[in-house]
């Protein structure tokens, strides 16, 4: 399986060029085309090797919901001409992730782990296990790095530090819980449970606007409603559609982002399970079978359908 590492297109009218971790964004007029790669990453790392089909899975799965949430704010999405890109509204992004948590998982529940009971000035209930729900899901925002690791910030601190302004972080909020409502109310009719996700906004025309993509498994973490109350019941792992397998992994193997740490090699047998993955969250998703796109000439035809829809 061929994965698509990266691109160096030369578009007519691009001003500007970004390789973010998974995305390759060109800046052309008052549009952005992003592409997404099939770059990997975890512990705000790039992986070395790429996954075939991740960023076509990426990008179909943020458009699907990204569609089907205009209702609650507006978005960036304009076009989706090749199964990679995206081609949407240039804004200004703001410097704030907002990531909203309605159980006790992934990094939450590693801090919680080590005895902390504040997260991003939320304070966590005593008593919980991991992967326990939340009786009402937490906000807890991270800065946006644009290399290295995002950092946890208190929205008191995005406040006193002037990254947005109260109007706005008030929106953001908003926007925040609703999203997240919809996205787990569509979680829930695919059997799934929407356990955390993130949102990036910006500003375009004085708006806020949803950015990026959302609810896809590079932002959002999943568990399987059925079986769900069982497996915590007994203290099992619960079965979860996310990567975070992918940083499970690279723990076990001796890598957590950290100095003086070696990333581990991903034999083929581990990227290939990974790229099943992806596809398997896909259609369990959106209820959408994933068409594998295949091509001996797949950049040279992503190319001319981004230039036909510019």
């Amino acid at each position: 399986m061929e994965a698509i590492a990266g691109t160096q297109f030369q578009l007519p009218g691009q001003t500007l060029f970004y390789k973010g971790k998974v995305r390759d964004v060109y800046t052309v007029g008052d549009r952005l085309v992003m592409v997404a790669s099939d770059r990997i990453s975890a512990f705000d790392h790039i992986l070395p090797r790429a996954i075939p089909h991740k960023g076509a899975v990426l990008n179909q799965i943020a458009a699907y919901f990204l569609n089907a949430t205009r209702d609650i704010c507006p978005n960036w999405l304009l076009a989706t001409p090749d199964p990679n890109v995206a081609i949407g509204q240039r804004c200004e992004p703001v410097r704030v992730e907002m990531v909203i948590r309605g159980y006790l998982a992934g990094h939450a529940a590693r801090t919680y782990a080590e005895g902390k009971r504040v997260l991003c000035g939320v304070t966590l209930p005593e008593g919980m296990r991991e992967n326990d729900r939340f009786e009402t899901p937490i906000i807890t925002p991270t800065t946006k790095a644009d290399e290295g690791h995002d950092e946890d910030i208190s929205k008191e601190d995005i406040l006193a530090q002037g990254l947005v302004s109260p109007e706005d972080y008030a929106l953001m909020e908003t926007y925040t819980r609703a999203l997240f409502q919809r996205g787990t109310e569509m979680a829930a009719k695919q059997d799934l449970i929407l356990v955390d996700t993130k949102y990036e906004f910006g500003k375009c025309d004085g708006k806020i606007v949803l950015m990026d993509e959302i609810h896809t498994p590079d932002s959002s973490r999943y568990f399987y409603a059925d079986g769900y109350e069982e497996r915590q019941e007994k203290g099992e792992r619960q079965r979860q559609l996310s990567k975070e397998f992918v940083r499970e992994w690279l723990m076990a193997n001796g890598f957590q982002g950290k100095e003086n740490q070696t990333m581990p090699v991903m034999p083929d047998t581990f990227v290939e399970e990974i790229s099943a993955r992806y596809i398997e969250l896909y259609e369990k998703v959106t209820g959408q079978t994933f068409a594998k796109t295949v091509s001996a000439n797949r950049l040279q035809e992503m190319e001319a359908r981004i230039l036909e829809a510019l």
